[in-house]
């Protein structure tokens, strides 16, 4: 008998060690997490190079300042009629390019998640051309997501073991750096290459994401200086910082592998690791207006690619004090990070102005994708359906800005749709730079339009692609389909801006024409640098944390 009641205390001690492990995984992944991070350098001073003393004589090309945010829903900006909390944060200044500049009625994003679409941005070509497909995450965020679903889901997440054998060598190891691997082609020529080409002194600020392999980085795709972060994220303060306030999204999965596994840290031209100086967005903002001022006097494209207000959702005390109308914490703290945000960006646009630059600089803002569902907030797209991850006009129908004094008319409104791979070919034309003739360019140079040289549209048909899961707008109607569901989606958005009645049964042909439209670009893709590894439900009515319903509409998205 004491054999078998010493095995039966071993079995319930086993049994409550693991009901332990199981209970505080966060904080036991938190721990592995952290063990695995590199190390970090405190911050240190970066010497921008110096561009000539005296301005030049003769005709200068424009400069070009694009900014790309990160995860800024249609509605965060009070230009579209609303901003956070009903309006109670404003965007003075990104929407100050839109008013002294073009705004883009129709602007649509890369991809509905982040690297595919700036992978299409920096080379004006769909990311699909050359196997971009997926965005770059590690093997343990992919398994994350990709088995824990939110409380009460109706549809569970899937993740595809079977398909790390499929995975490019090295990219399944365990450390931070192993996802790396997962690259854009180095053989793809960026708008940074171009315009170095044409005199350009290059720069980049912020995020990356388009890998870290050999040849992919920043500073070897055409950035003479980069100063940001390879990773799809970063911290903005150190969780416990004492000027910094958070929110967290318990439902989410993503959310909780963030918190322990994003590192606060950044790097200059491959240098090693080094904390920033106070709050993330701050910072870059800092040392881009240092560069300016380095580059007054000869023509630079500065790509300004902040992480906000993508999650961790981590305001400045001082911003989220400024919003004590705003009662619910998790708005507040969004709102405060867009208020942050639009504050930066004005401190960009008032360096332009003080020395001089601003009359002959081409200033482009755009956001790489819709507002994010897992944040919980449920205006983030307003008026639009669906989220990040969606190609319902939330995931992709994007705020887009074009302004450049004397070349665009203030005030305009350009009605037709546009995409961010126009804005390779539109930065190039600008700068009176030789584009690639090589290779398929998908994006066209808006500016004769613009300006009343061309007429028309640019695009008669624009495409999206996520695995399985596709999109094709054709002048006025758009088709989605989700092969996982069997299920197509079409829309005559003229009549229908907002997708809320489905055509797809009553035009039957129309419907079978796109789907050929989507075939025939599929057969001009490429084969996917690595497989998806999980695929997921998203919905399209409801953010993330509220109670999913029977009937609710979704779709089911790889990566």
């Amino acid at each position: 008998m004491k054999l078998w009641t010493w095995l039966g205390v071993a079995v319930l001690g086993v049994a409550l060690i693991a009901g332990a492990a199981f209970l505080n995984r966060g904080t036991i992944l938190s721990m592995i997490a952290r063990s695995r991070m590199p190390d970090v350098a405190p911050n240190r001073e970066v010497a921008w190079a110096q561009g000539p003393a005296t301005p030049p004589t003769g005709e200068r090309p424009p400069n070009v300042l694009f900014i790309l945010v990160d995860d800024l829903g249609y509605n965060d900006i009070s230009f579209n009629g609303g901003g956070v909390a009903n309006g109670l944060v404003q965007t003075p200044n990104i929407d100050s390019i839109g008013r002294q500049g073009v705004s883009f009625a129709n602007g649509y994003a890369g991809n509905a998640t982040c690297a595919p679409s700036r992978a299409a941005i920096l080379t004006g070509r769909y990311a699909t051309r050359f196997g971009f497909e997926f965005t770059p995450a590690p093997v343990a965020f992919e398994r994350m997501v990709g088995t824990e679903a939110e409380p009460g889901a109706i549809v569970k997440p899937k993740f595809f073991k079977d398909r790390l054998a499929d995975m490019p060598p090295g990219s399944t190891a365990s450390n931070p750096e192993a996802v790396n691997v997962l690259s854009m082609p180095t053989g793809e020529v960026t708008i940074a290459e171009v315009l170095q080409a044409r005199g350009y002194h290059t720069l980049h600020f912020g995020k990356w994401h388009l890998g870290g392999a050999k040849g992919s980085r920043p500073e070897q795709q055409g950035f003479a200086e980069s100063l940001g972060f390879i990773a799809g994220g970063s911290m903005y303060l150190p969780e416990k910082h004492p000027d910094v306030v958070n929110s967290k999204q318990p439902w989410d999965a993503i959310d909780r592998f963030l918190w322990p596994n994003l590192p606060y840290m950044v790097q200059y031209n491959g240098s090693a690791f080094f904390e920033p100086r106070g709050y993330m967005t701050d910072y870059l903002t800092d040392e881009a207006i240092k560069s300016i001022k380095a580059n007054r006097n000869r023509p630079f494209f500065m790509y300004f690619a902040p992480n906000a207000p993508h999650t961790p959702l981590q305001a400045k005390k001082a911003d989220y004090d400024a919003l004590p109308q705003i009662q619910d914490h998790r708005t507040r703290v969004y709102g405060a990070m867009i208020r942050n945000l639009d504050a930066n960006i004005g401190r960009l646009l008032q360096t332009l102005k003080d020395e001089g630059l601003d009359q002959n600089t081409l200033v482009i803002f755009t956001t790489d994708n819709g507002g994010a569902g897992y944040v919980g907030l449920p205006d983030v797209n307003k008026p639009y359906r669906g989220f990040k991850s969606t190609f319902f006009e939330g995931g992709i129908h994007a705020p887009f800005f074009m302004r450049w004094p004397g070349m665009i008319a203030p005030n305009s409104r350009y009605p037709y749709p546009v995409g961010h791979v126009d804005i390779f070919a539109t930065a190039a034309g600008a700068a009176r730079a030789q584009v690639p003739a090589d290779r398929k360019i998908d994006g066209v140079d808006l500016l004769p339009y613009l300006q009343g040289q061309a007429q028309g549209r640019p695009h008669q048909t624009l495409f999206w692609r996520s695995g399985q899961y596709k999109a094709v707008l054709d002048g006025d109607w758009k088709l989605q389909s989700n092969e996982a569901r069997n299920k197509v989606w079409l829309y005559n958005l003229a009549a229908d801006p907002t997708e809320k009645t489905d055509l797809s049964k009553a035009e039957p042909a129309r419907t079978q024409a796109m789907l050929g439209l989507l075939k025939a670009q599929d057969a001009e893709s490429a084969r996917p640098i690595w497989p998806s590894l999980l695929q997921g439900p998203v919905f399209v009515d409801k953010p993330g944390g509220v109670k999913q319903q029977p009937g609710d509409e979704y779709v089911l998205w790889d990566n």
